[in-house]
């Protein structure tokens, strides 16, 4: 590579900033509502903040490859692939909820080296890159202290995902055994953990647009970014964010 992970990170920041700060041109206010062939909600404030991040990485890094939910693939087979979400939570952008993200995973030969959360309605910009740590609007974060699940906060997005891909059973005990419970998910959940405001975020059901961001981030807050069968994976489908303390109990749980 001619270049460093962490310029590629510095890269991704502004990056999905510009992406992100578009969306601000329209939450709140007008934008065009569609729906997908799988009934997920689209808008063009999706659309134009892709395109936008789209031609940014294009003309900074012509030889990179790029997976984006919106336009797809291409170049998927370079070296280095950066994977966009303009909009992750597009149900909480609709509604006028900030907890929204722009979402930028950056595959360096298949692997997530570095990736991007960003709030833009709320100006909070989580990074980090493989080996570099993991910053919140430019200081380090840090997954924080909990060793116990009546101790801890536990997040993820919706029941319907939950029931619809049969977690009801672990999701249950957990909600019986953590402290507290809500649903600040997608990817402002796996934010929340990575700089210590929460303790895990379950996430049943996500795509190579959703999860390539967060591995780098959560792992580089000293957290753990796993599969419900412990694997440090961004392929299977579903992701837990927790701290290394809780892991081994979770882990029980979906066992």
């Amino acid at each position: 590579m001619d270049f460093t992970l962490d310029i590629i990170r510095k890269s991704a920041v502004e990056i999905a900033r510009a992406g992100g700060d578009s969306t601000l041109d329209y939450f709140k206010k007008s934008f065009d509502l569609d729906f997908k062939s799988d009934n997920s909600p689209v808008t063009n404030a999706d659309r134009n903040a892709e395109e936008i991040m789209r031609n940014e990485i294009k003309r900074r890094f012509p030889d990179h490859g790029i997976i984006g939910e919106e336009f797809g693939r291409e170049g998927e087979d370079s070296d280095v692939v950066w994977v966009l979400d303009p909009i992750d939570g597009t149900q909480s952008f609709i509604h006028g909820v900030p907890f929204y993200t722009t979402l930028i995973g950056v595959l360096v030969d298949g692997e997530p080296k570095a990736g991007v959360i960003y709030a833009p309605a709320l100006n909070e910009m989580v990074s980090a890159s493989i080996g570099d740590g993991c910053f919140f609007n430019d200081k380090k974060a840090t997954v924080r202290h909990c060793t116990s699940l009546d101790e801890a906060t536990f997040l993820t997005t919706d029941m319907e995902h939950i029931d619809k891909h049969n977690f009801t059973q672990p999701f249950e005990e957990l909600l019986s055994k953590t402290r507290l419970h809500r649903t600040w998910g997608d990817g402002y959940g796996h934010l929340m953990v990575a700089v210590g405001r929460a303790d895990i975020m379950f996430d049943p059901i996500l795509n190579i647009w959703d999860a390539a961001a967060l591995l780098p981030v959560v792992t580089e807050a000293g957290g753990t970014f796993m599969d419900v069968h412990g694997n440090t994976t961004i392929e299977t489908g579903n992701a837990i964010s927790t701290n290394p303390e809780l892991k081994p109990e979770i882990l029980s749980i979906f066992s």
